[in-house]
């Protein structure tokens, strides 16, 4: 007690000489310390707690009257609850509530969202819209935003959802485009992640980030922009106004490096010997980055680790054997208590795993994670292990920023007042704590920017050579034209070499295009030319893998083909047939997000376009386009898994008569409210020889969520 004591003492000196990021370091070791010895906390180190501005974590049944008091002081309604907040997350609310435009830089840990959920309850807006990076963190947020406002505000996540007078919008930056017309007013947006609208973090998305803002942003009362580890922000438009709240160090949990690779020194058996010794222990997070990283891990653990015992576990895997291919890797991997993230798979996949992840004794207790680690998993481990420092794309290392992100994912409130990091590869990252954003704004913009504010920060020449572009796409479409079309939201493509390519193809060469109207038949055989057709005039709508082999596009045409039976044929059979193209169940994956996303956008662009210049001999293909964008299944299906109901069950409830899913009146909105009226209860009792154990089990984990 005696050294207790002492550390107590020494704390205190820290505060006295105004080092409060170091007292407040102390004290978080000291209730690990604590917790590890479950010694309770006394008036001494409550009254530490007070001081270090760490109300949430003052204990009531311990503390004096005036830390008790301080707590309270800082409890807010955060929806269904009173929650407490530390000091900043209280004062960057204040800002939120006083109508401040606010650009925030904090740290993973410091409880970002708890403030939104504030604003929300305290100041109860009229519309407000989350913008997340991803599907994945779509649902999340969700889930969190609906049991805490779900009976006053319609929560929107998914395109073509009629407005109530409250909403909360949550959408990945590409449906928030398409909203853009829609919603009048904005009481509040928030961006999350906001570190990628510079192409710089995330090469992929920060267009369409860019987009969003750009057409959201004249419509928005007030402002709110989070990102973690950023030092500065250079000025933009983007930021225009906002107060800079940059680069707080205020932690919640205490990060331990571990700089393995120093003892390591690249040895490849080390590395794999240190990471299973480390995985057979507590809750880990394992960035592995590239694709053949992670086939690596994955044959490592399956053939070093034994099958636990959990029978949850061992539903999952028999349940992803029956439902997606017999021989699947990842379903023996999930018998070592093992699983994988990555943007891929099938969101009921990943969302389960991070699920059971999270659950203290289910058995899973690693994730493999690409960079979907820092983008599309909302939780945290006692521990972070960084096998690889690549970005995954192309052969370019992280980002500082990603960096800095994938390790504030080590840590937890309340559960893991210390984060270990395990660094078994060297960084190699500059000005590590020196980050400073800046966003330039992309050319491929400018035809749908009338916002001046935004058009002035471009310079003149990008926009003469902009404008030239423009001229060559409206000879063909007729002046105006192309711009209406992006300022209606009308295409999906930014990529103006591409669409003039498209306007001058079916302006020139449209009497070639006569094998259009095949798509429009039920038999996929006679896809296969056009289908071609439409691959060779834009190669990277079905290039889906970068290995250079042309092969691919004939794999992606089989594909197609294939999946047409996707509603009535089970996922197992379909890739029986896939068999003889040599395609795996991971190339399923992949290939239908490409066909749902990339093709299916594409497809729509070549119709709008050859609308307008064919008129008179225009050949509709819109409702192939929507059949590729739905994966060939109804509409609803798709939406329903981003609410946790895989296909196969929803295949099962339909096959019932339970619900018609089929129904041309279908939305999720609709989808949401039947299934609500046949209840859990129905569908357990109609279906029951149809659903096995984790049926159930994800059954009434989406029940929960809805």
């Amino acid at each position: 007690m005696i050294e207790y004591f002492d550390r107590c003492k020494e704390l205190f000196s820290f505060i006295n000489t105004n080092d409060y990021p170091k007292a407040r370091n102390g004290v978080i070791h000291l209730l690990h310390d604590l917790k590890e010895k479950n010694i309770q906390y006394d008036e001494l180190v409550n009254h530490l707690i007070r001081e270090v501005g760490l109300y949430q974590y003052i204990d009531e049944t311990s503390s004096n009257w005036s830390d008790r008091f301080a707590k309270e002081s800082f409890k807010v309604n955060t929806g269904n609850e009173c929650q407490t907040i530390h000091f900043e997350q209280s004062s960057i609310l204040k800002h939120l509530l006083n109508g401040d435009n606010i650009a925030l830089s904090a740290p993973t840990s410091f409880g970002k969202s708890f403030i939104i959920d504030a604003f929300i309850a305290n100041k109860k807006p009229n519309n407000v819209v989350i913008i997340v990076p991803t599907i994945s963190l779509t649902d999340e947020t969700r889930k969190r935003i609906n049991k805490k406002f779900g009976n006053e505000y319609k929560i929107i996540t998914t395109p073509n959802i009629k407005l109530s007078d409250k909403n909360i919008f949550i959408f990945p930056q590409e449906r928030a485009i398409n909203y853009s017309n829609i919603i009048e007013e904005i009481d509040l947006l928030i961006i999350d992640e906001f570190y990628k609208i510079s192409k710089v973090n995330d090469k992929e998305r920060a267009v369409k980030l860019q987009e969003a803002l750009i057409k959201l942003d004249r419509k928005s009362k007030q402002k709110y922009f989070l990102a973690p580890n950023i030092k500065s922000i250079k000025d933009n438009p983007f930021t225009d106004g906002m107060i800079p709240i940059v680069k707080l160090d205020f932690n919640t949990v205490v990060l331990e490096h571990h700089k393995v690779y120093k003892e390591i020194k690249n040895d490849e058996e080390l590395k794999k010997k240190f990471i299973l010794k480390t995985c057979k222990n507590d809750k880990n997070l394992i960035y592995a980055a590239l694709y053949k990283e992670i086939h690596k891990l994955q044959q490592l653990f399956i053939s070093e680790f034994e099958d636990i015992k959990s029978e949850k576990i061992i539903e999952f895997s028999n349940w992803l054997k029956v439902n997606y291919a017999p021989d699947w890797d990842l379903a023996n991997l999930i018998l070592k208590g093992v699983g994988i993230h990555n943007g891929r798979l099938h969101r009921s996949i990943t969302q389960y795993q991070v699920l059971l992840f999270d659950e203290e004794n289910s058995g899973l207790n690693s994730l493999i994670s690409t960079s979907s680690l820092i983008e599309g998993v909302n939780t945290s481990a006692k521990n972070v292990i960084i096998w690889s420092i690549k970005s995954g794309q192309g052969n370019n290392n992280l980002t500082s920023l990603s960096y800095k992100n994938i390790k504030g994912r080590a840590g937890r409130m309340f559960k893991h007042f210390v984060g270990n990091v395990y660094e078994l590869v060297e960084p190699k990252l500059k000005n590590m704590d020196d980050i400073q954003l800046s966003i330039e704004i992309d050319n491929s913009l400018i035809g749908g920017i009338t916002n001046e504010n935004f058009l002035s920060q471009i310079s003149s020449e990008k926009q003469t050579i902009a404008n030239d572009q423009i001229d060559k796409i409206e000879s063909i479409l007729g002046i105006g034209v192309y711009r209406k079309l992006r300022e209606e939201n009308l295409l999906n493509s930014n990529n103006e070499d591409l669409i003039y390519k498209i306007c001058v193809e079916l302006k020139e060469n449209y009497s070639d295009w006569n094998r259009l109207k095949l798509l429009n038949s039920d038999d996929p055989e006679k896809w296969w030319g056009v289908l071609g057709k439409l691959c060779f005039l834009n190669p990277n709508s079905l290039r889906w893998n970068n290995n250079g082999n042309n092969d691919q596009f004939n794999q992606a045409k089989k594909f197609i083909q294939v999946i047409s039976k996707n509603w009535i044929t089970s996922l197992p059979n379909l890739m029986l047939e896939l068999k003889s193209e040599k395609l795996s169940i991971e190339d399923f994956f992949t290939l239908e997000k490409k066909i749902c996303h990339n093709f299916s956008g594409y497809l729509n662009d070549f119709n709008i376009l050859n609308e307008i210049i064919n008129k008179d001999e225009f050949i509709d293909i819109s409702n192939f386009a929507g059949k590729c964008s739905n994966a060939f299944m109804p509409s609803v299906v798709l939406e329903l898994e981003e609410y946790g109901l895989p296909r196969m069950i929803t295949k099962k409830i339909n096959y019932c008569k339970l619900i018609d899913f089929e129904s041309n009146e279908m939305n999720i909105e609709k989808a949401i409210s039947l299934l609500k009226s046949v209840s859990e209860k129905g569908i357990l009792e109609k279906c029951s020889k149809y659903l096995d154990n984790f049926d159930i089990y994800v059954i009434n984990n989406f029940f929960e969520n809805i």
